[in-house]
């Protein structure tokens, strides 16, 4: 059974390596969000329990969470193993989830802070279409978006500020979960401020 962590600083490109990792090993991804969302909308007894703290604008607490993984391991799906992304945040939730699972290696995407705020704060949408552009990195051609219909659409948090901030959060979170699995050999750190193609590479690499 191959059990992955991934993890990595808000647009480090997550999304993008974890989709590529599910295709080369058919694990299914574990999104403690989509999770939180899927069970909700079931109104099972978790996702009601979860609710309460969602409405009331709070943190959903680790017990509720570590109930849905429980929950999620036992999906038919889950039986060769799974890629967790964006969980455990915190040593305490690793320490709860090594209860439930066998972590097989934790792979963090590594890019420096500047290139966050840099990735993050440039991108925009087109509001008509929901094709993603770059100031730098993926400018609005010439002749407009494909769809013909340019509206440009930016996030709200997609500030330097808020950036910043989220990033420190990152940080201060992970900083002790890094040296948690350290000590157990399971973690491989992984440049992600490269081509997209040769992150992968690696991430593959470390996982065989």
């Amino acid at each position: 059974m191959l059990n992955i962590v991934l993890f990595g600083p808000p647009g480090a490109g997550k999304g993008t390596q974890a989709q590529r990792m599910m295709d080369a090993t058919g694990l299914p991804q574990v999104s403690t969000g989509d999770m939180l969302r899927a069970a909700v909308k079931a109104q099972t007894e978790v996702g009601l329990e979860a609710k309460k703290y969602m409405d009331a604008g709070a943190l959903v607490p680790d017990e509720v969470i570590i109930d849905l993984i429980k929950d999620r391991m036992k999906e038919d799906d889950a039986k060769n193993g799974v890629m967790f992304d964006g969980f455990p945040r915190t040593v305490p939730q690793a320490e709860a989830l090594s209860e439930i699972v066998n972590v097989s290696i934790v792979l963090a995407i590594d890019v420096p802070d500047e290139r966050i705020v840099e990735r993050i704060c440039g991108r925009f949408s087109c509001g008509n279409c929901g094709v993603v552009f770059h100031d730098q990195f993926n400018p609005l051609p010439a002749n407009g978006c494909a769809c013909g219909s340019f509206m440009e659409k930016r996030r709200a948090d997609d500030t330097e500020e808020t950036v910043v901030a989220r990033l420190k959060a990152y940080h201060q979170q992970t900083a002790p979960l890094a040296e948690f699995y350290q000590k157990k050999g399971l973690f491989s750190l992984v440049d992600g401020d490269r081509d997209i193609d040769l992150i992968t590479t690696d991430l593959l690499a470390a996982i065989n």
